[in-house]
C-alpha cells in the first residue's frame, strides 16, 4: 500500500518559497560594526594561540590534544587568511592606478 502522502506533489510557490527561506541565510550579507570587524582577525589569532598554550598545558586528557590542535590550526589559518584578503589591494584599486 502506498501512503497518503503520495500522489500529491508539492506546489511549485511552496517549493520556492522553502528554496527561498533555506538559502537566504546563508547568502545574505551581514554588516557588522566597524569595531568588530577590524577585531575579527586578532579574535582568531589570540583563539589560536590560547588554544596552543592550552594544548601543551594539559597532560591527562590526552582525547583533548587532537582537537586542541585542529581548533588552533583552524584558527591561526583563518586569521592569516582574513589579515592576507585584507592586505592584498582589490582588483579595482589597481585598475584605477593607471
Amino acid at each position: 500500500m502506498l501512503g497518503s502522502a503520495t500522489g500529491k506533489p508539492a506546489r511549485v510557490d511552496q517549493q520556492g518559497l522553502a528554496t527561498r527561506l533555506l538559502g537566504a541565510g546563508f547568502t545574505r550579507k551581514i554588516w557588522l560594526p566597524r569595531i568588530v570587524y577590524n577585531a575579527i582577525p586578532w579574535l582568531y589569532l589570540i583563539a589560536g594561540i590560547a588554544a596552543i598554550l592550552a594544548t601543551i598545558y594539559i597532560h591527562d586528557w590526552f582525547w583533548v590534544v587532537p582537537h586542541s590542535v585542529l581548533f588552533s590550526a583552524a584558527c591561526l589559518h583563518f586569521a592569516w587568511f582574513v589579515f592576507r584578503r585584507r592586505r592584498k589591494p582589490s582588483s579595482s584599486d589597481s585598475a584605477n592606478d593607471t
